[in-house]
């Protein structure tokens, strides 16, 4: 990798040229310019998140130097990269070094940055924890005006712990050094099926100890409830054998169920799920599978997990017809962001006499004892199918008993968690109001002791947003490092959304 120094804190420096130096100088610049008292904002094209975002006449920080890699080191097997850098890009210059960050969430455009400072989760969580646990150091912006070097140890540690969680509210990552693990050419999966969630529940807990089923090793795992009597686990193995693994039916509370072929796609062993195929439908055809390593980390991405059916996506003509290029989470984003600007579908729906609809979308962390029991209360008050299931852990790199506490999303170290995540609409009617499945989400997930992620619509009050999310610890490291609140806060942009 390129040789980097930091001769002060923010004072980054390559060798190579100060391509990395220009960028920050010119994010500084545009931090100054914005008036005092108006919001400050990113001037981002994109975005992965579903709440809404607050209209300013003031121009956003100027972050379009601040997209790439500066350096991999194979043998550390760390990356030093950029806050505005997407996983797409990340992982294009890491895999050639047969490296890939610890968890590489399941969208193309999410950046390092983001995944930091909002969370992120995939199906390598159950034992790499959440992306900001694979942070080294990171150089951050803050609401002041500084450019600190942080890390877990030294004179900003409470800026490092803070961040995470804290959406942009304590500053912006500019330069992040995480940690990478190695990988092998393909993915070997087993799809396996559950007809009893409390045997799904005791499977996670049974990969998550062992990291192992059915005698072979499990490197990454996550799942999909279609209803409670039909649930999944995918069960991945990193291998360069180009072969699906071949070792019976699956294993589950169901007994031998499926089926499948394993392959295909391509002229070659490995499935393709960019093109007709679409990937969370075969679940439900295949015990076993194989990708590509690379084809596995954007297995969702294609169609928005299974969004893209909203749009006719999914559908054989249309899908022939829709360009590859555009069959993509950011593309069905921006869908999305019409729809709320121009309301088409919803005049439709009212001239055809259908019900107004609610937005419930959301990913809830719940601890494993509670997730059969959150899972059949989801089926039947909600009612919403598929959902998505991942197993997480927080990381413990030195053994058990060495996890770090996140204050502002605190989950308890030595616990295992599933992500449930749950994506779509349901009709408001009986005189219910917008917004009343969400906060019945809110209290369920609360009744189990669980976490919801703060991308999307949340309704607490001040106070149980505080207790849920280190409100405390937050406050101390606001006034520290944004005494002026220059930076909108986190309830703010969470909650009340000014």
């Amino acid at each position: 990798m390129c040789a980097l120094r930091v001769d002060r804190a923010g004072d980054l420096r390559e060798q190579s040229g100060d391509r990395h130096g220009r960028a920050v100088g010119a994010l500084r610049r545009s931090y100054a310019a914005v008036p005092a008292g108006e919001p400050v904002r990113l001037a981002k094209r994109t975005s992965n998140l579903f709440r809404p975002r607050a209209a300013t006449a003031s121009p956003g920080l100027d972050v379009g130097g601040l997209t790439g890699v500066l350096g991999v080191d194979p043998v550390a097997r760390t990356a030093d990269v950029q806050g505005m850098c997407t996983y797409e890009d990340l992982v294009a210059v890491t895999l050639p070094h047969g490296l890939m960050p610890l968890v590489v969430p399941q969208l193309r455009t999410i950046t390092l940055g983001g995944a930091v400072t909002g969370l992120g989760i995939e199906s390598t969580s159950f034992r790499n924890g959440l992306p900001h646990e694979s942070v080294v150091e990171m150089d951050v912006l803050t609401g002041s005006g500084d450019l600190l070097t942080t890390g877990p140890d030294g004179p900003y540690a409470d800026l490092f712990a803070a961040f995470p969680n804290s959406l942009g509210s304590l500053g912006y990552a500019t330069r992040l050094r995480i940690g990478l693990q190695p990988v092998r050419r393909y993915v070997a999966l087993r799809n396996v099926r559950f007809t009893d969630l409390d045997a799904l529940v005791d499977a996670i807990g049974e990969v998550t100890a062992t990291r192992a089923w059915a005698g072979r090793p499990v490197d990454a795992m996550d799942g999909v409830m279609f209803a409670p009597d039909e649930a999944y686990l995918v069960l991945a193995t990193f291998t360069d054998d180009a072969r699906p693994a071949v070792d019976g039916p699956p294993v589950g509370g169901a007994g031998p169920l499926g089926g499948g072929r394993p392959g295909g796609g391509r002229g070659g062993p490995a499935s393709d799920y960019t093109g007709r195929e679409i990937y969370y439908r075969s679940l439900r055809r295949r015990d076993r599978d194989l990708l590509t390593i690379h084809d596995y980390l954007w297995r969702w991405d294609t169609d928005w997990f299974w969004c893209s059916r909203a749009f006719g996506a999914q559908h054989p003509v249309v899908r022939r017809l829709w360009p590859a290029r555009w069959r993509r989470s950011d593309v069905y984003h921006r869908l999305v962001r019409l729809e709320h600007r121009y309301g088409v579908v919803a005049r439709v729906d009212r001239w055809r006499g259908r019900p107004p609809r609610e937005r419930v979308v959301q990913d809830v962390e719940i601890p494993l004892a509670g997730t059969a029991d959150f899972l059949r209360w989801f089926a039947r008050e909600v009612g919403m199918s598929p959902v998505w299931l991942c197993p997480l852990r927080l990381r413990e790199p030195a053994g058990p008993g060495s996890a770090r506490v996140w204050p502002l999303y605190p989950l308890r170290p030595g616990e295992t968690y599933v992500n449930v995540g749950f994506w779509g609409t349901v009709p408001i009617t009986g005189g219910a109001a917008d917004g009343d499945v969400n906060r019945a989400v809110e209290r369920a997930v609360a009744r189990a002791g669980g976490h919801k992620s703060l991308y999307s619509d949340a309704y607490y009050d001040r106070t149980e947003f505080d207790r849920l999310y280190g409100g405390a610890a937050y406050r101390a490291v606001k006034d520290r490092y944004d005494p002026q609140h220059r930076l909108t806060g986190l309830y703010e942009k969470a909650v009340a959304r000014q």
